[in-house]
């Protein structure tokens, strides 16, 4: 008889003991009776070429990646088109004995707005705040959604710049304090900073200024209602928050790995919530 080892993925990152994704894809693998694992790997920079080359012969099928190794695994592997437009990837697995490379970010942005506000792509100008490799993936699901119109606003305009050259025409460079000036014309405002999370400064931006129609959304998940969200909330906005992209850029990924599509359900949320919210 030949006993054949279940399934296991992990998430790799330094540090990474605080993250969600454990909790996220033990909950799908209970549900869905499925015999599989998930763990995590803290793995220093200096270990990661070595990590990830012999990954399947660690015993996983595939991998999530956070902060700071989401640009490095990008050389380790074949990348496919929206991680090489975003320089970053978050999920690794196999394929045809291949090392493959996405970044689910973007359709958890995406995935996560639908869901919240339906609707929201009919805005034709939208407003980034933020440069970062968060930013790049949401502009980019913005864009693929044929938004015509993404400001992206940041403290240091050249970051901004760049991510315009990278994305293309579409994308217009704002200097923070210019932010006030296009509300009144944005649909759709995102967040893609820290400001507003725990322990950051709070992130000073007027929502009575947007239109009435605009949508507002938050990266951030810790708190789950950033002053943000309660401000646009408060003008009876439609909102999305971070926990729901966070719950929704896992979906791929463990489909990848355990041929299961997963659904974001209520129940999955409140025991995510649960674990934030615990003292």
């Amino acid at each position: 008889m030949t006993l054949t080892k279940a399934p296991a993925a992990c998430l790799i990152g330094w540090p990474a003991a605080h993250s969600r994704s454990p909790l996220i894809h033990h909950y799908w693998l209970r549900t869905l009776g499925i015999e599989g694992g998930y763990v995590i790997e803290a793995v220093p920079p200096e270990n990661l070429r070595d990590f990830v080359l012999r990954l399947s012969l660690r015993g996983f099928v595939g991998a999530n990646v956070t902060i700071p190794h989401k640009e490095g695994v990008l050389a380790l592997s074949t990348p496919d088109a929206r991680a090489k437009a975003v320089g970053a990837a978050n999920t690794l697995w196999f394929a045809d004995g291949e090392l493959r490379s996405t970044n689910t970010d973007v359709e958890g942005f995406i995935n996560n707005l639908d869901a919240g506000a339906p609707g929201w792509e009919a805005a034709e100008e939208a407003l980034v705040l933020g440069a970062g490799g968060a930013a790049r993936a949401v502009v980019f699901g913005l864009l693929e959604r044929g938004i015509k119109c993404v400001h992206v606003a940041n403290r240091t305009v050249a970051r901004a710049e760049t991510l315009a050259k990278q994305l293309g025409p579409s994308v217009h460079p704002l200097p923070w304090d210019a932010i006030s000036d296009v509300l009144p014309r944005v649909k759709l405002l995102v967040n893609t900073t820290s400001l507003g999370m725990h322990g950051q400064p709070s992130l000073d931006v007027d929502v009575a200024r947007l239109p009435q129609a605009a949508v507002v959304a938050d990266l951030v998940y810790v708190p789950l209602v950033t002053p943000l969200l309660a401000a646009a909330t408060a003008r009876g906005l439609k909102t999305a928050d971070g926990l729901g992209m966070l719950l929704h850029q896992a979906v791929r990924g463990f489909e990848l790995w355990f041929g299961r599509r997963p659904e974001v359900t209520a129940e999955l949320r409140a025991l995510v919530e649960a674990d934030l919210t615990k003292t």
